[in-house]
Protein backbone atom coordinates (compact mmCIF):
# COMPACT_ATOMS: atom_id res chain seq x y z
CA UNK A 1 0.00 0.00 0.00
CA UNK A 2 1.35 3.29 -0.81
CA UNK A 3 1.35 6.17 1.14
CA UNK A 4 0.34 10.12 0.62
CA UNK A 5 -0.54 13.40 2.06
CA UNK A 6 -3.80 15.28 1.48
CA UNK A 7 -2.96 18.72 1.78
CA UNK A 8 -5.30 21.63 0.95
CA UNK A 9 -2.74 24.15 0.69
CA UNK A 10 -4.26 27.41 2.73
CA UNK A 11 -3.08 31.26 2.65
CA UNK A 12 -1.68 32.43 5.02
CA UNK A 13 -0.20 29.47 5.90
CA UNK A 14 1.02 28.28 2.46
CA UNK A 15 3.58 30.49 1.29
CA UNK A 16 5.86 29.64 -1.52
CA UNK A 17 8.61 28.72 0.61
CA UNK A 18 6.29 26.51 2.60
CA UNK A 19 5.39 24.77 -0.09
CA UNK A 20 8.50 24.47 -2.09
CA UNK A 21 9.73 23.09 1.47
CA UNK A 22 7.00 20.48 1.92
CA UNK A 23 6.83 18.97 -1.50
CA UNK A 24 10.92 18.41 -0.70
CA UNK A 25 10.46 17.10 2.73
CA UNK A 26 7.43 14.95 1.29
CA UNK A 27 9.33 13.33 -1.17
CA UNK A 28 12.38 12.95 0.74
CA UNK A 29 10.91 10.72 3.19
CA UNK A 30 9.39 8.13 0.44
CA UNK A 31 5.35 9.37 0.40
CA UNK A 32 4.19 8.43 -2.74
CA UNK A 33 1.57 11.42 -3.54
CA UNK A 34 0.09 14.73 -2.64
CA UNK A 35 -3.38 15.10 -3.30
CA UNK A 36 -5.18 18.83 -2.73
CA UNK A 37 -9.09 19.57 -2.66
CA UNK A 38 -10.26 22.33 -5.00
CA UNK A 39 -12.81 25.50 -4.25
CA UNK A 40 -12.35 28.32 -6.34
CA UNK A 41 -14.34 30.37 -4.15
CA UNK A 42 -16.43 30.11 -0.64
CA UNK A 43 -19.10 32.14 1.10
CA UNK A 44 -20.70 33.00 3.63
CA UNK A 45 -23.79 31.03 3.53
CA UNK A 46 -24.14 27.91 2.09
CA UNK A 47 -27.63 25.87 0.95
CA UNK A 48 -25.68 22.84 1.47
CA UNK A 49 -22.88 22.17 4.46
CA UNK A 50 -19.39 21.13 3.39
CA UNK A 51 -19.30 17.26 4.55
CA UNK A 52 -15.77 16.94 5.55
CA UNK A 53 -16.87 18.99 8.60
CA UNK A 54 -19.42 18.74 11.48
CA UNK A 55 -20.38 22.43 11.58
CA UNK A 56 -20.44 22.17 7.43
CA UNK A 57 -17.25 24.83 7.15
CA UNK A 58 -14.35 24.12 5.39
CA UNK A 59 -11.86 25.12 8.09
CA UNK A 60 -10.07 28.18 6.40
CA UNK A 61 -7.39 30.44 8.75
CA UNK A 62 -9.28 34.31 8.88
CA UNK A 63 -8.12 35.91 5.66
CA UNK A 64 -7.06 32.96 3.93
CA UNK A 65 -8.37 30.93 1.60
CA UNK A 66 -7.64 28.01 -0.60
CA UNK A 67 -4.81 27.98 -3.35
CA UNK A 68 -5.59 27.03 -6.62
CA UNK A 69 -5.32 23.44 -7.36
CA UNK A 70 -3.04 23.87 -11.23
CA UNK A 71 -1.29 26.39 -9.90
CA UNK A 72 0.08 24.99 -7.01
CA UNK A 73 0.71 21.49 -8.60
CA UNK A 74 2.78 22.65 -11.21
CA UNK A 75 4.23 24.73 -8.80
CA UNK A 76 5.54 21.45 -6.97
CA UNK A 77 6.07 19.83 -9.91
CA UNK A 78 9.10 22.77 -10.54
CA UNK A 79 10.85 21.25 -6.90
CA UNK A 80 10.43 17.63 -7.06
CA UNK A 81 10.61 14.56 -9.51
CA UNK A 82 9.31 11.40 -8.00
CA UNK A 83 5.68 12.92 -6.25
CA UNK A 84 2.87 12.17 -8.17
CA UNK A 85 -0.46 14.50 -7.68
CA UNK A 86 -3.33 14.27 -7.18
CA UNK A 87 -6.70 16.84 -7.47
CA UNK A 88 -9.04 15.53 -4.48
CA UNK A 89 -11.33 16.27 -6.16
CA UNK A 90 -11.42 18.81 -9.43
CA UNK A 91 -14.93 19.94 -9.56
CA UNK A 92 -15.64 19.26 -13.30
CA UNK A 93 -19.33 20.32 -13.86
CA UNK A 94 -18.24 23.53 -12.79
CA UNK A 95 -15.03 23.84 -15.30
CA UNK A 96 -14.91 24.94 -18.43
CA UNK A 97 -13.94 21.10 -19.79
CA UNK A 98 -11.88 23.07 -23.17
CA UNK A 99 -9.19 24.89 -20.04
CA UNK A 100 -9.57 21.79 -18.03
CA UNK A 101 -8.06 19.74 -20.55
CA UNK A 102 -5.43 21.86 -21.82
CA UNK A 103 -4.31 22.67 -17.82
CA UNK A 104 -4.52 19.20 -16.92
CA UNK A 105 -2.71 18.02 -19.89
CA UNK A 106 -0.27 20.57 -19.82
CA UNK A 107 0.48 19.52 -16.17
CA UNK A 108 1.02 15.58 -17.03
CA UNK A 109 3.33 17.09 -19.65
CA UNK A 110 5.62 19.07 -17.33
CA UNK A 111 5.56 16.62 -14.59
CA UNK A 112 6.50 13.91 -16.58
CA UNK A 113 3.26 11.78 -16.33
CA UNK A 114 2.92 12.69 -12.96
CA UNK A 115 -0.85 13.60 -12.55
CA UNK A 116 -3.75 11.73 -11.04
CA UNK A 117 -7.04 13.14 -12.15
CA UNK A 118 -9.60 12.99 -9.29
CA UNK A 119 -13.05 14.26 -10.17
CA UNK A 120 -16.22 14.47 -8.27
CA UNK A 121 -19.56 16.57 -9.20
CA UNK A 122 -19.70 18.93 -5.91
CA UNK A 123 -21.82 19.87 -2.77
CA UNK A 124 -21.37 23.39 -2.88
CA UNK A 125 -24.72 24.68 -5.08
CA UNK A 126 -23.52 28.65 -4.97
CA UNK A 127 -20.07 27.76 -6.22
CA UNK A 128 -21.39 25.87 -9.03
CA UNK A 129 -24.28 28.39 -9.66
CA UNK A 130 -21.45 31.69 -9.36
CA UNK A 131 -19.51 29.68 -12.36
CA UNK A 132 -22.33 30.21 -14.64
CA UNK A 133 -23.53 26.25 -14.61
CA UNK A 134 -27.00 24.91 -13.16
CA UNK A 135 -27.04 22.46 -10.19
CA UNK A 136 -29.64 20.05 -10.56
CA UNK A 137 -28.13 18.79 -14.09
CA UNK A 138 -24.15 18.68 -12.83
CA UNK A 139 -24.10 15.20 -12.82
CA UNK A 140 -25.19 14.89 -16.70
CA UNK A 141 -22.94 17.64 -17.52
CA UNK A 142 -20.06 15.90 -15.25
CA UNK A 143 -20.84 12.96 -17.74
CA UNK A 144 -20.48 14.81 -20.97
CA UNK A 145 -17.21 17.31 -19.72
CA UNK A 146 -15.54 14.11 -19.50
CA UNK A 147 -16.02 12.22 -22.75
CA UNK A 148 -14.91 15.70 -23.68
CA UNK A 149 -11.70 15.35 -21.97
CA UNK A 150 -10.92 11.60 -22.80
CA UNK A 151 -11.36 12.41 -26.62
CA UNK A 152 -9.19 15.66 -26.13
CA UNK A 153 -6.42 14.05 -24.38
CA UNK A 154 -6.46 10.82 -26.91
CA UNK A 155 -7.56 11.73 -30.80
CA UNK A 156 -5.59 14.36 -32.74
CA UNK A 157 -8.81 16.17 -33.91
CA UNK A 158 -11.90 15.91 -32.30
CA UNK A 159 -15.80 16.78 -33.64
CA UNK A 160 -18.25 17.27 -30.72
CA UNK A 161 -21.67 17.95 -30.54
CA UNK A 162 -23.23 17.69 -26.72
CA UNK A 163 -25.91 19.34 -24.82
CA UNK A 164 -23.52 21.94 -23.43
CA UNK A 165 -20.26 21.54 -25.44
CA UNK A 166 -20.05 21.42 -29.49
CA UNK A 167 -17.12 22.41 -31.85
CA UNK A 168 -15.38 20.74 -34.61
CA UNK A 169 -12.50 19.88 -35.75
CA UNK A 170 -10.70 20.88 -32.90
CA UNK A 171 -6.90 20.17 -32.34
CA UNK A 172 -5.22 19.74 -28.69
CA UNK A 173 -1.58 19.20 -27.70
CA UNK A 174 0.25 18.48 -26.36
CA UNK A 175 -1.00 15.19 -25.36
CA UNK A 176 -0.81 13.86 -21.61
CA UNK A 177 2.98 11.98 -21.19
CA UNK A 178 0.47 8.96 -19.63
CA UNK A 179 -1.44 6.71 -22.10
CA UNK A 180 -4.28 6.25 -22.74
CA UNK A 181 -4.62 9.32 -20.78
CA UNK A 182 -3.98 11.10 -17.18
CA UNK A 183 -6.01 8.65 -15.22
CA UNK A 184 -9.56 9.49 -14.28
CA UNK A 185 -10.40 8.93 -10.24
CA UNK A 186 -14.04 8.96 -9.23
CA UNK A 187 -15.10 10.55 -5.96
CA UNK A 188 -18.10 10.38 -4.68
CA UNK A 189 -20.89 8.08 -2.94
CA UNK A 190 -24.10 8.32 -4.77
CA UNK A 191 -25.35 5.69 -7.52
CA UNK A 192 -24.24 8.14 -10.04
CA UNK A 193 -20.42 8.25 -8.68
CA UNK A 194 -20.35 4.41 -8.20
CA UNK A 195 -21.40 3.82 -12.27
CA UNK A 196 -19.02 6.38 -13.26
CA UNK A 197 -16.14 4.20 -11.65
CA UNK A 198 -17.59 1.39 -12.86
CA UNK A 199 -17.77 2.86 -16.57
CA UNK A 200 -14.50 4.85 -17.12
CA UNK A 201 -12.84 5.37 -13.59
CA UNK A 202 -8.80 4.41 -13.21
CA UNK A 203 -9.82 3.79 -9.69
CA UNK A 204 -12.34 5.16 -6.44
CA UNK A 205 -11.33 8.51 -4.39
CA UNK A 206 -13.21 8.11 -0.33
CA UNK A 207 -12.54 10.69 1.44
CA UNK A 208 -12.63 10.94 5.68
CA UNK A 209 -13.93 6.63 5.18
CA UNK A 210 -12.21 4.87 8.33
CA UNK A 211 -12.46 0.71 7.49
CA UNK A 212 -15.88 0.30 7.48
CA UNK A 213 -17.04 2.90 5.96
CA UNK A 214 -14.51 1.59 2.98
CA UNK A 215 -15.59 -1.52 3.36
CA UNK A 216 -19.84 -0.33 2.61
CA UNK A 217 -18.64 1.81 0.14
CA UNK A 218 -16.27 -0.58 -2.02
CA UNK A 219 -19.54 -3.21 -1.91
CA UNK A 220 -21.11 -0.42 -3.40
CA UNK A 221 -18.89 -0.09 -6.14
CA UNK A 222 -18.59 -3.97 -6.60
CA UNK A 223 -22.41 -3.89 -6.73
CA UNK A 224 -21.83 -1.09 -9.68
CA UNK A 225 -19.26 -2.90 -11.55
CA UNK A 226 -21.52 -6.26 -11.48
CA UNK A 227 -24.44 -3.82 -12.85
CA UNK A 228 -22.13 -2.86 -15.77
CA UNK A 229 -21.20 -6.38 -16.45
CA UNK A 230 -17.71 -6.26 -15.38
CA UNK A 231 -15.58 -6.98 -12.35
CA UNK A 232 -13.39 -5.06 -10.36
CA UNK A 233 -9.54 -5.73 -11.16
CA UNK A 234 -6.21 -4.29 -11.53
CA UNK A 235 -5.40 -1.43 -12.57
CA UNK A 236 -8.42 0.08 -11.16
CA UNK A 237 -7.19 1.79 -7.28
CA UNK A 238 -8.77 2.00 -4.45
CA UNK A 239 -7.51 5.56 -3.10
CA UNK A 240 -8.84 6.62 0.54
CA UNK A 241 -8.37 9.53 2.96
CA UNK A 242 -9.10 8.39 6.68
CA UNK A 243 -10.35 10.41 9.11
CA UNK A 244 -7.41 12.35 11.05
CA UNK A 245 -7.66 10.40 14.06
CA UNK A 246 -6.65 6.65 12.89
CA UNK A 247 -5.29 4.77 14.73
CA UNK A 248 -1.39 3.58 13.28
CA UNK A 249 -2.59 -0.16 13.37
CA UNK A 250 -5.82 0.95 11.07
CA UNK A 251 -3.99 0.84 8.21
CA UNK A 252 -3.60 -2.95 8.33
CA UNK A 253 -7.76 -3.39 8.15
CA UNK A 254 -6.64 -0.40 4.87
CA UNK A 255 -4.55 -2.92 3.23
CA UNK A 256 -6.86 -5.83 4.17
CA UNK A 257 -9.97 -4.51 2.19
CA UNK A 258 -7.68 -3.84 -1.13
CA UNK A 259 -6.71 -0.14 -0.46
CA UNK A 260 -4.15 0.51 -2.73
CA UNK A 261 -3.28 4.30 -1.64
CA UNK A 262 -3.75 5.30 1.56
CA UNK A 263 -4.02 9.55 1.53
CA UNK A 264 -3.00 10.72 4.99
CA UNK A 265 -4.50 14.04 6.21
CA UNK A 266 -2.16 16.72 7.00
CA UNK A 267 -4.49 19.35 9.14
CA UNK A 268 -3.13 22.46 10.13
CA UNK A 269 -0.67 23.74 8.34
CA UNK A 270 1.01 26.38 10.63
CA UNK A 271 4.79 24.54 10.94
CA UNK A 272 4.49 23.62 14.44
CA UNK A 273 1.82 21.29 13.31
CA UNK A 274 3.25 20.63 9.75
CA UNK A 275 6.70 19.69 11.83
CA UNK A 276 4.29 17.00 14.07
CA UNK A 277 1.81 15.78 11.49
CA UNK A 278 4.95 14.82 8.94
CA UNK A 279 6.77 12.93 11.64
CA UNK A 280 3.40 10.91 12.19
CA UNK A 281 3.16 10.26 8.39
CA UNK A 282 7.08 9.41 8.27
CA UNK A 283 6.34 6.73 10.46
CA UNK A 284 3.42 5.28 8.67
CA UNK A 285 5.65 5.19 5.79
CA UNK A 286 8.51 3.00 7.26
CA UNK A 287 5.98 1.32 8.68
CA UNK A 288 4.80 0.23 5.06
CA UNK A 289 8.66 -0.29 4.50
Amino acid sequence: MKIGVFATFMSPNATPAMIKDFGRRAEGMGLESIWMGEHVALFDRNTYGYPGAKDGRIPVPPGGGMLDVTATFGYLAGVTSKLRFGTGVALVPQRNPIYTAKEMATLDWLSDGRLDFGIGVGWNKEEVEACGYSWEDRGARCDEFIEVLRRLWTEPVVDFKGKWVSFETMRMDPKPIQKPHIPIIIGGYADAAWRRAASYGAGWYGFNRDPAGTKDALGKLDAAFKKAGKNRQKPFEIVITPPMSMAMDAMKEYAALGVDRLIVNLGGQKPDQVDKRLKEIEGLVKAVG
